[in-house]
């Protein structure tokens, strides 16, 4: 009796591994719109970010992306799973598919970019890994809709007018869930919120540059808290 050899399996996209119910979101997306903050980390060394998102996480961030550029990002994505297995961390500023299936294999639950990677947001459509396209106009968040993104950043929101470009970006699009992106202030989380923005990105307003050199984590700390109660006290 012949017996048929056995066929190669298909080879699969190291971006489509991670799939989920197509009818399910991402959870990172959930955790996102839940905590309404994005805490944006980028450090000189892996120790610093280490230490600092330590810090953030004490003064009760729930969703922490670092920055791709940052010294050993991977490492510190892996450890931050392993330290917090039921918060949100995700990596930024991600510029190509190598880029993105590194972050993928370290742990990263979403992937920010400052516009759109067309080929990772066609690779994660069903992933459970959240990629988060950055868009400045309503033509790009066509395109970006059209290509299945479920989220966008509005990026960089403070060059185009604040409060005022979001809220009149946000009019034709009513449902899709916006993350403004630059230049936002602890005291301006409310009326970014108001202006129709379902979360922000926190940088500097957090992960302050002189708090950061002097290594003053207690500070960042306490920033990381006023922040998280801010967006808390301004959901909608």
């Amino acid at each position: 009796m012949l017996v048929a050899a056995a066929q190669p399996p298909r080879p699969t996209s190291q971006l489509r591994r991670r799939r989920r119910d197509p009818s399910r979101p991402p959870k990172a997306l959930a955790s996102i719109l839940r905590s309404r903050v994005i805490a944006c980390l980028r450090a000189q060394d892996s120790d610093m970010a280490l230490q600092a998102a330590h810090a953030a996480v004490r003064g009760g961030v729930s969703v922490l992306e670092i920055v791709m550029s940052t010294p050993g990002v991977l490492e510190v994505v892996e450890d931050l799973r392993r330290s917090y297995p039921s918060l949100t961390f995700g990596v930024g500023t991600v510029l190509s598919v190598d880029d993105a299936r590194k972050a993928i294999r370290a742990g990263a639950q979403f992937l920010m970019s400052p516009g759109t990677v067309m080929e990772i947001l066609h690779e994660l459509e069903e992933s459970e890994v959240l990629y988060i396209p950055g868009v400045l106009t309503p033509t790009e968040i066509i395109s970006a809709c059209s290509a299945g993104a479920k989220i966008v950043k509005v990026y960089p929101v403070s060059v185009m007018g604040g409060e005022m470009y979001m809220s009149a970006l946000k009019k034709p699009f009513p449902v899709l869930p916006m993350v403004a992106s630059q230049g936002i202030t602890i005291d301006s989380i409310k009326s970014h919120m108001e202006a129709g923005a379902s979360a922000v990105v926190l940088s500097d307003a957090i992960f302050n540059k002189e708090l950061m050199g002097e290594r003053k984590f207690v500070e960042i700390s306490e920033l990381a808290n006023r922040a998280t109660l801010q967006a808390l006290q301004s959901g909608k």
